[in-house]
């Protein structure tokens, strides 16, 4: 295969350094206003930077991106693995890249081409057409030892991890008609009923094939595959999480029922039962295609919002890069998402006072990967926290248990660049001086684009890229500069004749009293 040309110089990451002088400017209704040129300008580069990540993560032979790969992009730093998530992740950055002008139409076609081939041939697990969670970037086969660690790896099967995998192959279709019906024939053999359990009406978290010989998996067939797997103990119960880009896709293929987008909790209900959660919400009890749904919302500084599971960012916001949710939902997601941003905001600038925000999984500066969020943006009683200390907040739920006295400070806040661009939408003055404060204050800014977090007291940065997070400001950036470009080729068709409508039904007990 020939190699692809590499057309970005180390100077552009210059460029985008010298760009932060700019102040935010106004915005329009969906991000950065198109006439507001420096603003504009100062995207583009970091999107050309962005993608030389992905170019330089790329096994061009196989056309699979890898998880990771130090600040330097050398490609000997990579890390050895990729999932399907990274792959779905690569196919619409390439996407992007082509549409902004980054790479021409032909050298994208190849390489997609080259990616969708080698997807097709990847082995998965024929009976759903699932695909498993690691393989091995420059060879396509399926990993059974961890590279990084040498530990075994017992084949799992994950449900949004092949969500996303999904929506890479439809981005792709959609974009690339020449790839069409290679593309289509892998997706539309990915059956995610496969993975929703009618008893609880919700979806687990995934399977494994073989037995795994652990205690919480529980033995099933949810879609006639003719032997059981072994499910997590666990389902997705949360409603405002990514997982829910799975939920949609089986929607719109007709492999779960509508009544599934109303089985998961917005809140769990306000009773004694569920006093280990974050504190108690308030909301009122409806009723939406048969299935009973507690309207409820947390408080937290002033607003009513509907958390996401720990608290962070991308479970809010990585579903609608692809789906218009504040659009077919103006009564729902159109209320809460600017208010969730609203609150990382607030936690960030005012509450613990880091001056910066934006909490999400990421790598961790230390060493590692963690998961950092708003803790009272979370369901979850210990939530995720946004500081290296782990200093979380113990909410009282009134009439069940008491709490503890509220922080009074906090310690060195963890922000990653992906959650701002998340954001973009929702919040863009914001966002943009965020984003250029977080790059004029540290050395977090490289030749492949923002570096993955940054700790803000102590200035630790880490240094390396994540095909996911890089793929998240890839399609923020799409949208941003190429008219909603990851929504226009993934919303149209079936997932907004069905999806749509039920997004349409429901109001949430969120805002400002």
């Amino acid at each position: 295969m020939k190699r692809y040309p590499r057309r970005h110089s180390t100077a552009v990451a210059t460029v985008a350094v010298a760009a932060l002088a700019f102040t935010a400017l106004p915005a329009s209704a969906t991000g950065v206003a198109p006439d507001q040129g420096s603003d504009r300008r100062t995207l583009r580069t970091w999107a050309a930077d962005t993608w030389r990540s992905f170019d330089a993560l790329v096994v061009e032979e196989t056309g699979l991106p890898d998880d990771n790969i130090d600040g330097d992009l050398d490609p000997a730093s990579r890390g050895g693995y990729t999932s399907p998530t990274n792959i779905g992740a690569y196919l619409w950055s390439t996407v992007v890249a082509r549409d902004l002008g980054f790479i021409s139409r032909g050298e994208a076609r190849e390489r997609l081409a080259t990616t969708v081939e080698t997807v097709a041939g990847l082995e998965k697990h024929e009976p759903s057409g699932m695909f498993y969670n690691w393989y091995d970037p420059a060879t396509g086969a399926k990993l059974t030892t961890f590279p990084t660690s040498g530990d075994p790896v017992k084949p799992f099967l994950s449900s949004v991890d092949n969500g996303w995998l999904a929506t890479g192959l439809l981005l792709a279709s959609r974009a690339e008609p020449s790839l069409a019906h290679q593309a289509d024939a892998v997706r539309e053999r990915m059956d995610f009923g496969c993975y929703y359990d009618p008893a609880q009406n919700q979806i687990r978290g995934g399977f494994w094939d073989a037995d795994p010989q652990e205690t919480a998996p529980v033995p099933g067939d949810y879609c006639g595959m003719g032997a059981d797997v072994w499910y997590t103990g666990h389902h997705y119960g949360a409603f405002n999480t990514e997982p829910r880009i799975a939920s949609y896709l089986g929607i719109a293929e007709g492999q779960i029922p509508a009544k599934h987008y109303f089985g998961t909790y917005r809140t769990f209900p306000d009773s004694c039962d569920w006093d280990w959660t974050e504190t108690r919400p308030v909301g009122e009890w409806a009723e939406y295609l048969g299935v009973p749904v507690f309207e409820g919302a947390l408080p937290y500084r002033g607003m009513r919002v509907v958390p996401t599971w720990g608290g962070s960012m991308f479970e809010a916001l990585m579903v609608p890069l692809f789906v218009p949710e504040e659009t077919w939902g103006p009564r729902s997601w159109g209320r809460n998402h600017p208010l969730y941003v609203r609150g990382q905001i607030e936690h960030g600038l005012r509450e613990a006072d880091y001056g910066y925000w934006g909490f999400s999984p990421s790598n961790d500066p230390a060493g590692g990967y963690r998961e950092y969020g708003v803790d009272q943006l979370g369901l979850d009683g210990p939530g995720y926290t946004s500081d290296q200390e782990r200093t979380t907040v113990d909410q009282p739920y009134e009439g069940c248990r008491e709490g503890s006295p509220a922080p009074t400070e906090y310690g060195d806040g963890v922000v990653t660049p992906h959650a701002s661009f998340l954001a973009l939408r929702y919040a863009p003055r914001e966002a943009m001086a965020n984003l250029r404060g977080i790059a004029r204050d540290f050395d977090a800014y490289g030749p492949g684009g923002f570096y993955d977090a940054v700790a803000v007291r102590s200035g630790q940065v880490s240094q390396r890229y994540l095909a996911l997070d890089q793929g998240m400001i890839m399609a923020a950036l799409g949208n941003e500069l190429a008219d909603d470009a990851m929504r226009r080729y993934v919303a149209p068709g079936e997932l907004e004749q069905k999806v749509r409508p039920l997004m349409r039904m429901e109001q949430f007990n969120v805002g400002r009293p």
